[in-house]
């Protein structure tokens, strides 16, 4: 092994370990119950409707139950998890100087001041259960745009909030939803003008770092007819014993001929359940594309869902998906047409090595007079070992005589004589390995932002560390 791997190794070893002291102005008992909530509810100081909507969903979620396919998730025990930490006596700020300096240095590690730098639309950035720290560059708030935090979005847009919130997801969807909508803290807030196109990206930053977290961020972005943009989030939590458990809601609305590009890289940690429910709703000749890539986690249940439901809506999902040992990514995606001419596409990598085991789980739905309407879907695993698991489940329910519907899937093992090729040009067999990865997952790459792509590339290299020789 070359030196050069070698120290790969150890920034693989210690790539999470950079969690801090947990010094909190509050946080919660252990487990969810109508305490918890009340308590979360009285310090963010919300309107008597959301903490009436908050009990709602804990009763739905009692009443529903956790779902029984799936991963096995009899390991994530409710009772050892804290529902909601607050880190600061104070709501977020927009200066980065106020910021506490024990958040400031782990976002240091994450690169949160050098992206600031680089003259984004918007940097927001969450610890823990709040948002901590949220910019926004004037030329985009004299065009009306808003990017704030959600508890913010709540406060200081109440019309406009409460006209959108879990209208996408109600909390009735599912019991992941449910239960974050009972818990929900921080999460972005974000609302495009009729018209207006931002050209660089809206970025947030999430980090789990206490032990035993929970974090339950929801989202809300709205994009007027017209409008055009892209929101990238990031996600990273440190290695603890104790497991932790992360479960987004994200809600977006691309009204009529908007574009609209939501990416993620979620390189949690191997000991966070990652369970998220993600949808869009898309209206005439709008389109809407999620870029989702997993690398982390101890299980993931995420597909982002496209509902098409007016003529010309267009729907894409890219997926990347890496599974080691320990680890299960479950992840796919929902297309629903509901309209005619719609189209949607769906294209999976998924990789899995050492005992990993990667699924992909879609739904294509295409209803009775949705005339004309476009689907294909293309699922490729790449197995780098004999102990790799992948599996494939997708569900295709056509009611329309006139769709044209595509399914592709494929599985391929590492290929020797492409190693040999490689080691004969003068590669170390892990870089040859991780070469041929990169190459695999390349279509899904190529539409990520440079900077996004170079880091994908590197915490790839840093999964694929030991997975041959």
């Amino acid at each position: 092994m070359s030196d050069a791997t070698s120290l790969q190794g150890m920034q693989h070893e210690r790539q999470y370990e950079f969690s801090l002291p947990e010094n909190y102005f509050f946080r919660s008992e252990k487990g969810l119950n109508r305490r918890v909530i009340e308590q979360i509810s009285y310090h963010k100081n919300e309107p008597q409707w959301m903490l009436d909507f908050r009990l709602r969903a804990l009763e739905i979620a009692e009443k529903k139950g956790r779902p029984k396919w799936g991963p096995d998730l009899s390991a994530l025990n409710f009772d050892d998890i804290y529902f909601y930490i607050r880190p600061q006596d104070r709501k977020g700020t927009n200066s980065w100087d106020d910021v506490p300096e024990e958040v400031r240095e782990t976002y240091r590690r994450l690169g949160i001041p050098e992206a600031e730098q680089k003259a984004l639309a918007g940097v927001g950035a969450q610890y823990e259960s709040e948002m901590v720290y949220h910019s926004l560059k004037e030329e985009w708030e004299k065009k009306g745009v808003i990017f704030v935090d959600t508890d913010t979005g709540l406060q200081e847009y109440p019309e406009l909030f409460r006209e959108y919130f879990a209208t996408v997801v109600p909390p009735e969807d599912n019991y992941f939803a449910a239960v974050n909508s009972a818990v929900w803290s921080g999460g972005s807030f974000v609302y495009v003008p009729a018209g207006v196109e931002i050209e660089v990206p809206l970025q947030a930053y999430f980090l789990i770092n206490a032990q035993s977290m929970g974090q339950f961020e929801r989202t809300l972005i709205i994009g007027e007819e017209g409008s055009k943009f892209h929101y990238i989030e990031g996600c990273t939590a440190p290695t603890y014993n104790s497991d932790s458990f992360h479960s987004g809601v994200i809600e977006i609305i691309c009204k009529e001929g908007s574009q609209v590009r939501y990416s993620t890289i979620q390189n949690w940690s191997h000991n966070v359940y990652n369970l998220v429910t993600q949808r869009a709703l898309v209206h005439k000749d709008a389109s809407m594309g999620w870029l989702d890539g997993n690398l982390g986690s101890k299980v993931t249940m995420k597909y982002p869902s496209c509902y098409l439901l007016e003529e010309g809506a267009k729907g894409e999902v890219l997926s990347i998906a890496f599974a080691g040992k320990g680890q299960h990514q479950d992840a796919g995606a929902k297309m629903i047409h509901a309209a005619p001419y719609t189209s949607s596409s769906v294209v999976s990598k998924s990789i899995s090595k050492d005992g990993g085991r990667s699924s992909y789980r879609g739904l294509v739905e295409i209803h009775e007079g949705a005339t004309n309407a476009r689907s294909n879907v293309e699922c490729d695993a790449l197995l780098l070992d004999e102990r790799a698991k992948t599996d494939t489940y997708p569900y295709i329910e056509i009611n329309e005589k006139t769709a044209h519907v595509g399914h592709e899937a494929t599985v391929s093992k590492m290929n020797d004589e492409q190693i040999f090729y490689l080691q004969s040009r003068g590669l170390e067999e892990d870089e040859a390995a991780a070469l041929i990865v990169r190459g695999f997952l390349e279509p899904v790459a190529k539409e990520l932002p440079l900077e996004y792509a170079v880091e994908l590339n590197r915490l790839i290299e840093l999964e694929m560390e030991g997975s041959v020789g």
